[in-house]
């Protein structure tokens, strides 16, 4: 939910300022801008909210999101860390809850308290919409057709003027008092019904001519995506004052095509045409999408002081029109995807693994909810319960320092022989943190600093290269330094756990054979005569509870091996790693692995 927010937060600030650039764009090229790219150039408002429905994940631009937070190193402002008391354990210390506490500012009310606001909000003018298309449907219900030979003569002379060639059905009502048309797939142009003994038929060929350009340019399509960001932005003040100026430049683009048709004599008969539909009742919901040659006095007014200057483009105008458009529109679309990086978490692995077997686990999982793969590394198969728990990327919490401690040794900040690391006298809350360290020591008890320290001293950049070449999870590491590992920005899904450590085992990478040993050995949680467990827990705790327990690791039996994850999370805060082991050796031996 607060995902879903934050993505709304960001797209209505990119949404407002591209909206600012292009009013302010129409103010100093005023006058090197047709009149039709005044109003071409709203279309670029389509561009961010498309943006973020788009997957971008699949061109790896979650690097650039990274980048942008490179200097970053000071704590987040939303999250402080708290140490509390361990949890009840297993014996073995790699099996040990030695977590401390994230703190969010944010409690979860105010997400849910935000989104039921928008919520109701996008749903009041989704009637409002509904509505619209009732009123659309009554005016078509109590429309007759028209007769008048003379008249639909007229209209096949007009579409041929207009180059339209779409079947355009003519209609007269009495709940209309300016023309209006509507219709995408099947087009209707709607008349009030006194029209045909108050105009003449030349009055209405500037009525017909109106109303079949807004179809040539698929207005139409166009207010029906403008309604939907008005849907969606409700909130915003500058989406609805974009909105207004919007169908204003529709409509005077829409004069300026029909003016293009005519000769001069004709410029002031359109003008007072169009003088005679000045409609005091406008903004009726249904003319958000049925657009039409009437409207406000104040509109007209301005309308007809543009018809009143017409004069035709000229080839350098033109020109300078499709310069100006290209390249505000290179820019929106080169910052399109990286906006949405910005806002969007990248939580899901799109997993294609083609030998999979689906599991109900569901037993071992009470109370929990929670997901389990392994990888049989002989038969190359997969084993998954919860397959979209199993693709959803959450916090990976201590599991992390596996990939710490390599990337530490990899970068010579430690090596297998020389990896301790003197205490600084800090008290942190546990007995077993308060000492000096080694890898194997800080590994099996998680001790946080001392892979803080040798994250510090690799460096962000080098830890970001370190994770691209791995491919861990989403690889973001726009979070603190400290805690991009701890229910912060860093996530990373149970079926990416176990590929890489598959990976780690065979070093697919390239690393130091001596570096992936020491890790490994550090690993070791218990041996006996069928094969040997390697594992490390992981807890995630928010505001003190409990909410994401990890278990990964893997079964040595010589010339088999099995990779497996587990992830648990629980809402009311018991969801440890201890507890991920407990139900991760269950299966394990149920299934007469270990």
């Amino acid at each position: 939910m607060d995902t879903l927010l934050l993505r709304i937060f960001v797209s209505t600030i990119v949404v407002s300022l591209l909206i600012f650039t292009i009013l302010l764009i129409k103010k100093l090229l005023n006058q090197h801008i047709t009149v039709k790219a005044h109003y071409h150039i709203w279309y670029f408002l389509c561009i961010p909210m498309l943006a973020a429905f788009l997957p971008w994940h699949y061109f790896r631009l979650g690097d650039f999101k990274s980048l942008l937070f490179f200097h970053r190193e000071a704590p987040l402002d939303s999250e402080g860390i708290n140490g509390v008391a361990a949890a009840q354990a297993p014996n073995s210390d790699l099996l040990h809850d030695f977590t401390v506490s994230v703190n969010k500012s944010a409690p979860d009310f105010v997400y849910h308290t935000l989104f039921t606001a928008w919520v109701i909000g996008v749903l009041l003018f989704v009637g409002v919409a509904v509505y619209s298309t009732y009123q659309i449907y009554q005016i078509k219900k109590s429309a007759s057709a028209i007769d008048d030979q003379k008249l639909n003569k007229l209209l096949e002379a007009c579409k041929e003027m207009v180059g339209l060639k779409r079947k355009i059905r003519l209609r007269e009502t009495s709940l209309i008092s300016s023309p209006i048309t509507f219709g995408i797939f099947q087009p209707y142009i709607f008349l009030p019904s006194k029209t045909r003994e108050e105009f003449s038929l030349n009055e209405l060929k500037y009525v017909l001519l109106h109303e079949l350009h807004h179809h040539k340019s698929k207005d139409l399509f166009v207010n029906y995506g403008l309604w939907l960001v008005q849907i969606i932005y409700w909130f915003n003040p500058v989406v609805w004052y974009a909105s207004k100026r919007i169908r204003n430049d529709r409509e005077l683009a829409c004069d300026a095509s029909v003016l293009n048709l005519l000769d001069e004599s004709g410029y002031i008969e359109y003008g007072y045409t169009i003088i005679r539909f000045v409609d005091k009742k406008q903004g009726r919901p249904f003319e958000q999408i049925a657009p039409g040659i009437g409207g406000t006095k104040k509109q007209i007014k301005q309308r007809i002081q543009r018809i009143a200057s017409y004069s035709r483009d000229s080839l350098l105008l033109k020109w300078k029109s499709k310069i100006i458009f290209a390249v505000l529109g290179m820019v929106v679309l080169f910052l399109a995807p990286f906006t949405t990086v910005i806002a969007s978490p990248n939580d899901v692995y799109q997993f294609s693994g083609k030998n999979t077997v689906d599991e109900d686990l569901s037993a071992y999982f009470k109370g929990y909810k929670g997901s389990f793969v392994l990888y049989d590394s002989s038969k190359k198969q997969y084993q998954i319960y919860n397959r979209e728990m199993s693709e959803q990327r959450v916090s990976p919490d201590s599991t992390y320092k596996i990939y710490s401690a390599l990337f530490a040794l990899e970068s010579n900040v430690i090596s297998p022989n020389n990896n301790n690391q003197v205490w600084d006298g800090e008290i942190y809350p546990f007995p077993e943190w308060n000492q000096n360290q080694n890898l194997a020591t800080a590994l099996s008890r998680s001790v946080n600093w001392y892979f803080q320290n040798t994250d510090r001293e690799v460096g962000r950049k080098p830890l970001q290269d370190y994770f691209h070449k791995i491919k861990y999870g989403n690889e973001d590491l726009s979070g603190n330094l400290d805690s991009y590992w701890m229910e912060s920005s860093l996530k990373i899904s149970p079926i990416e756990q176990v590929q890489l450590l598959s990976q780690l085992e065979e070093n697919q990478w390239g690393f130091k054979a001596e570096n992936i040993k020491a890790v490994q050995k550090a690993l070791l949680i218990d041996e006996q005569k069928n094969g040997q467990l390697y594992g490390k827990t992981g807890t995630g705790m928010v505001n003190g509870k409990n909410v994401n327990g990890w278990f990964i690791g893997f079964v040595d039996k010589g010339e088999d091996r099995f990779y497996f994850a587990i992830n648990i999370q629980d809402k009311d805060g018991l969801a440890q790693g201890s507890k991920a082991a407990e139900i991760a050796k269950q299966i394990l031996h149920d299934k007469q692995i270990y």
